[in-house]
């Protein structure tokens, strides 16, 4: 099976070099754009500043023929499986972020702490779930 996924928009960050990019959002991870395409203006509507989010990325500098990796690039550490780590270099490289969303300025949503480096294409955004509004 092949599968097809949408460009929804970019990460547009400070972020250039994957090699210096912090691993998680809560190693001072900074502040970020989405930039969606114009075509999905009607995905974002709903949105809300405040709001955490949880977004999906296609990491597209992975490589993805690599099925272990050292953990955190520690070469003192053992070799270990890609689905036991947060390393981008994996067969389908989709990065998933939890973050909260700082701005909305038409197609540009801020959001803060996105480890994700820039041009970073966005393919999904979805909400935490609220078990008040049954999202």
């Amino acid at each position: 099976m092949d599968l097809t996924l949408r460009v929804l928009g970019t990460v547009r960050s400070k972020l250039t070099d994957p090699a210096t990019a912090p691993r998680f959002e809560t190693e001072n991870a900074p502040r970020a754009e989405l930039v969606l395409n114009p075509a999905y203006h009607a995905t974002a509507e709903s949105l809300e500043v405040g709001q955490e989010i949880l977004v999906f990325t296609w990491l597209h500098l992975a490589d993805r023929s690599c099925q272990q990796v050292h953990p955190r690039r520690d070469k003192t550490r053992p070799l270990t499986g890609v689905f036991s780590t947060r390393s981008p270099d994996r067969p389908n490289p989709i990065g998933l972020h939890k973050v909260r969303i700082a701005a909305i300025d038409g197609d540009t949503i801020t959001v803060e702490a996105l480890e994700a480096i820039d041009g970073t294409p966005v393919i999904d955004i979805k909400p935490l779930a609220d078990r008040q509004k049954n999202t």
